[in-house]
């Protein structure tokens, strides 16, 4: 089988079905059982891995639909982590007008360990009915640190960073030993602290935290390594970083020229998933550090608005990015997931098949495959 990032790819979750939103909400109440829950997720999971497979994708995910944020639920799978509400807002704005913020935030208050399976459940679950590759989604820890740096993890718990990473790349290891024992292929690793460390005001907050903005990319960069260390030769592993995604709102803006150097050539990864939806993600000229051997998979087609892009338009785009990095290095995916929150974005399941659709055919315009 080819492996991924493929021609035609996506970033990973999908809009949610009223009905699963609904009985969320009814088991909060007790209405419902986690096992009624638990029902109607699976069903809604074989409807979308459907959606996927019809629109003509050779990757696809269960769209978080077991999850309520992209990186929440997973993290707090780990014993040490625990969520809380503080002053370190999370700001949000829309092409709109519209602005958010959201006050949800993680802390590590003990020692970070691993003492059961994440998400390996959701793993096999999906991989059971999937006729194509699945993809496993998993949030990076950087981003937890980035927002408060030191601040957020316990000094009495790690008096010292080191064992804390040590720590973290321990846990990762371990679920993605076992992701690779029950059959995962391909893992995308997501992580926003790359691209939001792009914006000057972001940055500004950093220094104001206490870390350095100049050396956090190179630093996160050999984090997002140890995550990594030891997976198997034949396991695809991408990057997907992005500026914010909430309900069509965004957090951050600025190309990728501060963090270009040390993400394209420290990470080691076979692919990156980067927004190009738009002005706020700069033009392609970072790319021109990107590796021989290493996959660009350009995100052209917004998943937070509902206009449908022209496939003219995202071809001229594709040419204008091999003005640095060869043709033969780039595939093509949405800008972001179309759903990081269980909310989702402020479009339509209809629209999101299209534009699925639309970049499958557009990568088999452009390559002659969407493989």
């Amino acid at each position: 089988m080819t492996k991924g990032p493929f021609r035609a790819d996506h970033v990973g979750s999908l809009l949610r079905p009223e009905e699963l939103k609904q009985a969320r909400i009814m088991v909060q109440q007790g209405a419902i059982s986690r096992h009624a829950l638990r029902e109607i997720e699976d069903r809604c999971i074989r409807e979308v891995v459907a959606l996927q497979e019809s629109a003509g994708l050779n990757s696809v995910t269960d769209g978080e639909f077991r999850r309520a944020m992209w990186h929440t639920d997973f993290l707090l799978g780990f014993d040490g982590v625990e969520a809380t509400h503080s002053q370190y807002a999370a700001k949000f704005r829309g092409a709109d007008g519209a602005s958010a913020e959201t006050r949800s935030m993680l802390v590590v208050k003990d020692k970070f360990r691993r003492t059961k399976p994440i998400m390996l459940d959701h793993f096999k679950y999906l991989k059971s009915m999937a006729n194509k590759t699945a993809k496993f989604c998993m949030p990076a820890a950087t981003y937890l640190h980035m927002r408060g740096g030191r601040h957020v993890v316990d000094a009495a718990a790690y008096p010292d960073m080191a064992e804390f990473w040590a720590d973290v790349a321990t846990g990762y290891q371990a679920e993605i030993a076992d992701l690779a024992a029950a059959g995962a292929k391909y893992i995308q690793i997501d992580d926003v602290s790359f691209a939001n460390l792009c914006d000057p005001d972001i940055r500004r907050q950093v220094a104001n935290d206490g870390e350095d903005p100049e050396k956090l990319p190179a630093f996160y960069a050999g984090v997002i390594n140890t995550l990594i260390a030891g997976r198997p030769d034949d396991m695809t592993v991408t990057l997907h970083t992005c500026r914010g995604n909430h309900e069509s709102m965004w957090m951050a803006a600025g190309g990728y020229d501060p963090v270009a150097e040390a993400v394209f050539n420290i990470v080691d990864v076979d692919g990156f998933f980067l927004e190009f939806d738009d002005e706020r993600s700069g033009g392609f000229a970072p790319l021109r550090f990107v590796p021989k051997g290493k996959k660009v998979v350009l995100g052209l087609v917004s998943s937070k608005l509902a206009a449908l892009e022209s496939k003219d338009d995202l071809k001229r785009r594709i040419d204008e990015a091999t003005k640095y990095l060869p043709l033969e290095q780039l595939c093509l995916s949405p800008q972001c997931g179309f759903a990081s929150t269980s909310g989702g974005n402020k479009i339509t399941v209809d629209i999101e098949r299209r534009k699925l659709e639309l970049i499958v055919e557009t990568a088999t315009d452009v390559w002659g495959s969407a493989i």
